[in-house]
């Protein structure tokens, strides 16, 4: 099992929230932002 900080010693994250879903956060693929939950994806 994988074990990574999403959030900081101030309770922040640098990631940006799903606008379809608003509880998952977008997973950055380089070429794009993509929610693992919805399938929602922004092309950069």
């Amino acid at each position: 099992m994988a074990h990574y900080e999403l959030y900081g010693e101030d309770g922040t994250t640098d990631r940006e929230q799903c606008p379809r879903c608003g509880d998952a956060f977008l997973a950055d693929h380089g070429d794009r932002l993509h929610c693992g939950k919805c399938g929602y994806t922004e092309w950069q």
